[in-house]
Order: structure tokens, then C-alpha cells, then sequence
């Protein structure tokens, strides 16, 4: 039987839902962000942005593909790493912060500059994550059809948003950029890449996976080697648009900072762009976007979630997990946005690391077969020293992690990590 390929167009359809499977609540709030702080600094700045949230989640996806699976790509380390990595990575994309951070972040955006001060905020917060889920459940549910519902309409829809919002910057550029402010006037490109943590992209890279096969699947692709390819180029289609659309963003978020300094994130940074560019209207564009962004995540991410977690529990229907997770997340959101992103950052500063180790070694299998010491042990170290870190910055007394080199700028787990790998490598001897 001959091979089905996907053409150009399908491809295309297949990348831009994997775009709007990544391109959530974070990848708008972040970069705009970043703009905003650096200033006349915001194009090194989002530079290192793009390589932790542009090349690293290219790089996730494809070296899943190659590997057959998360779980298959952990799994080198052991595999009761790889069951509660991979468990870990989904609780955090999915139900514990990501999830509920796509509703509680659009419900900011869309609801509370309508209604006014005195507006019962509570109350409203919870009416709107149930229609919110409600809705993201019903796409949810039929994963194969993913590429049609949001590759065709919804992310189409979202990125001429976008493109909307950067030519009103390109037509009316304000006061322009604006001085640069804290670690982004000395170490600008790597703020930027520490910030893109924050999008949880590699680590949802590592997830979608799963979701892209099926659609892929669906659309006759079946052969593995197939299915790895496209799922490479959907990747890198993906990412292009996912630059593009982050340079928009950086450069709006720069003018907004510009003409009023010191927002306190970029969502307000964005808020005061739409506002100058806009006038009242600026409001329900935003509110637009947001609100499409989130939406296309949680579908993907309670997709991708419900699909992992019936794999490992098959007693449990698929569509039981998507609602079990739907509910979990409703209910977590209704914390509110400020509580979910102080949890967020020391396990993403926990996480990340070692996904970032699992990527890179992953492209010198080839290489590594057979010196079976190199994934643990460089694993072991980088989990360790990414864990402690996570907690000196929760704020645990861990002054002496502060003499490693780059533990000034936030990334002290490289050297563990490298020397991990080099001793690995002693203890694993000659290639087997």
C-alpha cells in the first residue's frame, strides 16, 4: 500500500493547529510584556524568547515524534522517571496551572472592563468558566476534528486579530520605545528567555504530540515515519508563525511601555496600546483575542490531557477524563489569575530544566545508544539543582546555590546539567 503524504495545504491546516494549541493566555501576555520592560532592548530580549519559546517547542515536538512518545523519550532515563515525569508535565500543562489559567486569564480581559466598578466579580468569574468549559469540553471531545475547528476557522480568525492590532502600531508608532528597566537594561536576552518559561510551550510541546498524530491519523497519515515527518513540518510551521506573531507583539508591547511606563504586566501593556490605537473599541478587539487564544489552548490542552491519562488508566472512558479535568480546572480557576501564576513559575522553573536536558540529548541518540548512564545521570543532576533553585526562589534560605556560575541570571542548573552529562558518559565507557 502506497504511503499517504500530506500536501501543502494540509500541512498548513495541521501547523496552525498546532499553533493554536500552543498560542494561549501566556504567549500574548509575555512577549507584550517584554516589549514593555525592554524597551529600547526589546528585540535581544526577544531573542532569548524565541529560543525558549519558539526553538525549544520545535525542537519538543520533533524529538517526541522521533522518540515515539513522551513517555518513550523519558523512558531513557527510567521508566518510573518517565512515568511521573510525564505525569508531572500533564498535571502542569493541563488541570494544576495551564488550563486554568486560559480561563481565568480571557475572564480578565473580557469581562471586568465592561462591567464596571462594584460589578460582583466572583460571581461572574464563575458563570463565565462554566460556559468557558462547557464550550472547550464540547470541541474537546471529538480530538480528531481539531484541525478542521481550529486550524480552518478559529486560528485564521486570531492571527488577523493579531496582524489588526500591529499595523494600528505600524500607522501610528505613539512616543516609540520606551528606556529599558530592571534585568533588561544588563541581561536582556536572557530575561527573555527565562520569561519564556512562562508560555509552558516545551512542555506542552512534549504533550500535543499525541493530539497532532491523531488528527494526522485522521486524515490518512498512518505510517510512522509519516506521521514523524509532518508532525516535523507542522512543527516548524508552527513556530514560524509563533516568531512572527511574537515580534508583533514585543514591538506593540515596546510602544505601549513607551507611552505609559511601568504597566504591571503585559496584559496591561496590551490594554493601554489597545486603548491609544483603539479608543473604546481597543477594549473588545483585546477582548477578542484573548478570549480565542485561551480558547483554542484549553481545548487542546484537556484533549491532549484526557487522551495521556486514558492511556495510562484505560478503565476511565476518554471522555471521563476531559470532564474530570474540565471540572478540576473550572474549579481552579476560579482562584483567580494572580494566585495561579505565583504557583506557576517555581514548577515551571522546577520542570522546565529538565524537559530542556531531555530535548537536547534526544538529538545525539544517535550518538548516546548504548551508554546507557548519560540520560540518568544528566537528568539527576539537572532535576536536582532545578528543584533546589525552584525553591530558593519560592523563597527557601538557599544562599549557597547563589556561587554557581549563571546563578545570577536564573540559570545555575546549565553547569549541573553539563557536568551530569560529561560524568554519565565517564561512567557509561565505550559505546555498547
Amino acid at each position: 500500500m502506497e504511503e499517504k503524504r500530506l500536501g501543502a495545504r494540509g500541512l498548513l491546516l495541521v501547523g496552525l493547529t498546532l499553533f493554536s494549541l500552543f498560542f494561549g493566555a501566556g504567549n500574548l501576555i509575555f512577549p507584550s510584556g517584554i516589549g514593555a520592560m525592554a524597551g529600547v532592548h526589546t528585540w535581544p530580549a526577544v531573542a532569548g524568547l524565541a529560543v525558549s519559546a519558539v526553538g525549544l517547542p520545535v525542537l519538543g515536538v520533533v524529538a517526541v515524534s522521533r522518540a515515539g512518545g513522551m513517555d518513550a523519550l523519558a523512558g531513557r532515563v527510567h521508566p518510573v522517571f518517565a512515568r511521573a515525569f510525564t505525569v508531572a508535565v500533564y498535571l502542569a500543562i493541563g488541570p494544576c496551572l495551564a488550563i486554568p489559567r486560559t480561563a481565568t486569564t480571557s475572564f480578565e480581559m473580557a469581562v471586568p472592563p465592561f462591567v464596571g466598578e462594584g460589578a460582583p466579580v466572583a460571581l461572574l468569574r464563575l458563570i463565565y468558566s462554566l460556559v468557558f468549559f462547557a464550550a472547550a469540553l464540547a470541541l474537546a471531545l471529538r480530538p480528531e476534528k481539531l484541525t478542521d475547528r481550529l486550524g480552518k476557522i478559529l486560528c485564521p480568525v486570531l492571527v488577523g486579530l493579531i496582524v489588526v492590532t500591529f499595523a494600528a502600531s505600524l500607522l501610528n508608532p505613539l512616543e516609540g520605545y520606551g528606556p529599558a528597566g530592571g534585568e533588561y537594561l544588563t541581561h536582556p536576552a536572557v530575561r527573555g528567555f527565562l520569561e519564556g518559561y512562562q508560555t509552558m510551550d516545551t512542555l506542552a510541546a512534549l504533550a500535543f504530540g499525541i493530539v497532532i498524530a491523531v488528527n494526522l491519523r485522521a486524515r490518512g497519515v498512518e505510517k510512522p515515519g509519516a506521521v514523524v515527518r509532518s508532525t516535523a513540518w507542522a512543527g516548524v510551521i508552527a513556530g514560524v508563525l509563533l516568531l512572527a506573531v511574537y515580534c508583533m507583539l514585543a514591538h506593540v508591547g515596546a510602544l505601549s511601555g513607551g507611552a505609559m511606563p511601568n504597566p504591571a504586566d503585559g496584559a496591561e501593556a496590551l490594554t493601554n496600546a489597545a486603548g491609544l490605537l483603539f479608543g473604546t473599541g481597543g477594549r473588545v478587539l483585546l477582548a477578542a483575542i484573548f478570549l480565542i487564544a485561551c480558547f483554542n489552548v484549553c481545548v487542546g490542552l484537556i484533549s491532549s490531557c484526557g487522551t495521556y491519562f486514558h492511556g495510562i488508566c484505560p478503565r476511565l472512558g476518554y471522555r471521563t477524563w476531559a470532564v474530570l479535568f474540565a471540572v478540576v480546572s473550572m474549579v481552579i480557576s476560579n482562584a483567580g489569575l494572580a494566585q495561579i501564576l505565583a504557583v506557576s513559575a517555581p514548577v515551571l522553573g522546577a520542570l522546565y530544566p529538565v524537559a530542556i536536558v531531555l530535548i537536547a540529548l534526544s538529538f545525539f541518540q544517535r550518538w548516546l545508544a548504548g551508554r546507557r548512564w548519560v540520560y540518568p545521570v544528566a537528568v539527576l543532576f539537572t532535576g536536582v539543582f532545578s528543584v533546589l533553585f525552584a525553591l530558593r526562589d519560592a523563597g527557601l534560605p538557599l544562599g549557597f546555590l547563589d556561587g554557581l556560575p549563571l546563578a545570577g541570571v536564573g540559570l545555575g542548573w546549565v553547569l549541573p546539567a553539563l557536568a551530569g552529562t560529561v560524568l554519565g558518559l565517564l561512567c557509561s565507557g565505550r559505546r555498547r
